[in-house]
């Protein structure tokens, strides 16, 4: 019996046909059975449905006599089902790359739940795609699995079938069925829903819905429109044999009259002569179905009296006005912030005549976040090295305190921004500044770049759009011609800037500054970040740093943090870092710190005794150290499905490789992750990466671009003849750190979640 049953209708798509087959056929997961309904297609997909399956044995080919309609093709199809869970998939529409792993890994995670939520993305012919705007309603957070009482905002996510997966037992024993008609989603996903004892949630795009240019049936002008009635008959009479779901009725109803105004609004679905009968069917329905006391939202109570008294000239004239109430405020906001931005962008181009500033430099890191990263290891080195050189720092005022003394403090868009950005004589950012900067004769551009890439960058993007997210290239391109140097940090990125970022600018391969610190700092400067952040004596300090999903919404933690230090002993603590884009913690607790707000990443490496991540440039840097690294690789395949990797990080992994939770603490259970061998791929890893980060990046990129000497700098010293700062716990034995009994047998690391 496979795990999944994929059910695909097909009716004219013999287009796209091919394409969804694949999609499904491609999966990384392949426990399942592919249904493909020919329901009766006059072209030709039903010969393409008969061509996968002879060449597949999961494909399984039903020619329908005649033709049923979307509902009638799915009922066909679940009835032949034999597996686990049901989806349906239109026969235009795809399985994003994996999609079936991660609902597989899910519904094992929530234990095996009635219905499976999961997120889509909307293609259009034209290019752009969209997230559901309101897939907020996908989080992973909070208990799991629930029921709709839980989280009715989940009812606002799309109803339609194919963005769920369905317990076949549970579809069977209550005997769900799609109705014949437009609409048909809707008397199926409502009850589904009300009725599911436990639903769980995937934030994650596993479908690509396809909006076809012509052929859909929603952008079809026909009566087929006037079946949005029967189909909330068919939702009504449900609740009225169900009356232990009579808490819904209100919802409902609410739900019913903003779907017949948005059909009734939509200028491309009723035809001509056939709109005040809609609405004279419409109000007919709100009379029916309105519960006592229903609250309507002042939002929408304009829309409800349209349905209510069939209002349609009246509606009509007041959304005029309203439209043209809202276009006057925001032609009011608009015109004042216009006029603030003129007065900016007129100082700014007299202060493009004024004279260039060659004592003056500007530094900005991670979008006006603040004084961190390579432009201030830069920044620091201007003071020291060019002390003849005044210094200026952007930042957003929630970033003012990072700013050490010395440098000025500027607020990105204002005058004072402008004038530095126009006089300037050196700018320096790890991405690039405003893109209405214009670079004048004279100005020098040290773009530093912020790692060392595995993940795809730049112009690669073009092949990844949902990691892109809707990158201009074209804009890419003009700030990347305002370069004049680029730093590296090893051959490997020297190599890639120039391919992904192409322009006319030197490469420095002279090491990343930000990676200074680890050969310069002291044993008594990581005692004192390590007391500064609370890491008790004499214990192993993991710092655990997880790079941003580009294929998930929600960027929920990986591993059980809490569960990994309970089973390590109490001689373990974790740093737990999350990505800046995350927003959140990754969990706390006695010895779980959260050193999101930290600053400075640099700190806390040299705080950490080992390093666990998954695909973070941080690694690079951390190899710096000549200490431990463990990889967490369990979703390596949809990551690289999503993003795009330049090399298979488990064939050359700076440490242990650990697939799974359990074989992360199995690591360092047997202290394999400070053993010979993960010594050894560091030390491989060291010399292909860090060969320039020596301890002089910064000086030498001062002493060249602001001091002009580029000849005789210092030379480099190899990675083997360095000697980096110990870590904290290097003289712990394997055996000191074993003060908690374990399980006998070979199995140390199971416990249930």
């Amino acid at each position: 019996m496979p795990r999944f049953s994929v059910i695909v209708p097909a009716y004219q798509v013999q287009a796209y046909l091919p394409a969804c087959l694949e999609s499904v056929l491609s999966q990384s997961y392949p426990d399942l059975e592919l249904i493909a309904v020919d329901d009766c297609s006059p072209d030709a997909s039903g010969a393409i449905i008969d061509e996968y399956a002879a060449g597949d044995a999961r494909v399984r080919a039903l020619h329908l006599p005649e033709n049923q309609g979307l509902g009638g093709a799915r009922n066909a199809g679940a009835a032949r089902a034999r597996g686990d869970y049901l989806l349906f998939l239109d026969g235009d529409d795809t399985l994003t790359p994996d999609a079936l792993r991660a609902i597989a890994d899910r519904i094992k995670e929530t234990g095996d739940p009635d219905v499976l939520v999961y997120d889509h993305v909307r293609t259009f012919c034209t290019g752009p795609a969209e997230r559901d705007r309101f897939a907020s309603q996908l989080t992973e957070e909070g208990p799991a699995p629930f029921r709709l009482d839980d989280r009715p905002g989940l009812l606002r996510v799309l109803m339609v079938a194919w963005n769920k997966a369905y317990r076949r037992e549970f579809v069977e024993r209550h005997g769900f069925t799609f109705p014949p008609g437009y609409y048909e989603d809707t008397p199926w996903t409502y009850p589904v829903l009300m009725t599911a004892e436990s639903i769980a949630t995937l934030d994650r795009v596993c479908v690509e819905y396809r909006q076809r240019r012509q052929g859909s049936i929603l952008s079809t002008t026909s009566r087929g429109h006037f079946d949005v009635f029967d189909q909330y008959d068919r939702v009504f009479a449900f609740l009225d044999r169900r009356p232990e779901l009579a808490c819904w009725r209100p919802v409902l109803f609410r739900r019913m009259v903003d779907h017949f105004t948005t059909v009734f609004t939509r200028r491309d679905r009723l035809p001509k002569g056939s709109r005040a009968e809609f609405l004279r069917t419409a109000r007919a329905h709100y009379r029916r179905y309105r519960s006592a006391g229903t609250p309507v939202p002042w939002r929408t109570r304009l829309r409800h009296g349209l349905v209510r008294y069939g209002l349609h000239r009246t509606y009509r004239a007041l959304q005029l006005a309203m439209s043209g109430r809202r276009r006057a405020l925001k032609a009011c906001v608009k015109s004042a912030r216009g006029l603030r931005s003129a007065l900016l962008l007129l100082h700014y181009r007299v202060q493009l005549r004024l004279p260039l500033r060659a004592d003056r430099a500007v530094f900005a890191a991670y979008w006006n976040r603040g004084h961190s990263c390579n432009p201030g290891a830069l920044e620091k080195a201007f003071r020291t090295h060019a002390p003849h050189i005044r210094t200026a720092w952007i930042a957003r005022p929630e970033h003012h305190h990072t700013i050490p003394p010395g440098p000025r403090r500027l607020r990105p868009g204002t005058f004072a921004y402008w004038t530095a950005l126009a006089r300037s004589k050196y700018l320096v950012n790890n991405v690039n500044f405003d893109r209405r900067l214009r670079k004048r004769p004279g100005q020098v551009f040290v773009q530093t770049q912020h790692g060392t890439p595995l993940k795809h960058m730049g112009l690669d993007l073009q092949e990844h759009p949902a990691a892109a997210a809707g990158m201009d290239f074209e804009e890419l391109l003009r700030g990347v011609d305002k370069w004049d140097y680029v730093l590296s940090a090893n051959r490997h990125t020297t190599l890639t800037w120039e391919r992904v970022y192409p322009g006319r600018y030197r490469t420095l391969e002279y090491g990343y500054p930000r990676n200074d610190v680890f050969q310069q700092a002291t044993s008594a400067d990581v005692t004192r970040i390590r007391e500064s952040l609370g890491v008790p004596e004499g214990t192993v300090a993991l710092l655990y740093a997880p790079t941003h999903r580009d294929y998930r919404r929600t960027q929920r933690p990986a591993l059980d943090l809490e569960r990994i230090v309970r089973r390590l002993g109490p001689r373990f603590v974790i740093l737990a870092r999350a990505h800046y884009w995350h927003g959140g913690s990754l969990g706390s607790g006695d010895r779980v710190i959260d050193v999101s707000g930290h600053p400075s990443v640099e700190s806390l490496c040299l705080a950490a005794d080992a390093l666990v991540t998954d695909y973070s440039s941080v690694m690079f840097d951390y190899a710096n150290l000549d200490r431990p690294i463990v990889v967490h690789t369990e979703d390596w395949d949809a990551y690289h499905a999503a993003r795009g990797t330049y090399f298979d990080l488990r064939s050359s992994p700076p440490g242990e490789v650990a697939r799974t939770e359990d074989e992360l603490i199995d690591i360092f259970d047997t202290g394999h992750w400070r053993g010979s061998r993960s010594a050894q791929l560091r030390a491989a890893f060291r010399e292909r990466f860090c060969r320039y980060d020596d301890g002089r990046a910064a000086e030498r990129v001062v002493r060249h671009v602001v001091l002009g000497e580029p000849d005789g700098l210092p030379e480099f010293v190899p990675p083997a003849e360095r000697h980096p700062v110990p870590a904290a716990a290097a003289e712990l034995t394997d055996a000191s750190l074993a003060t908690v009994p374990q399980p006998s047998g070979h199995l140390p690391v199971t416990e249930s979640r």
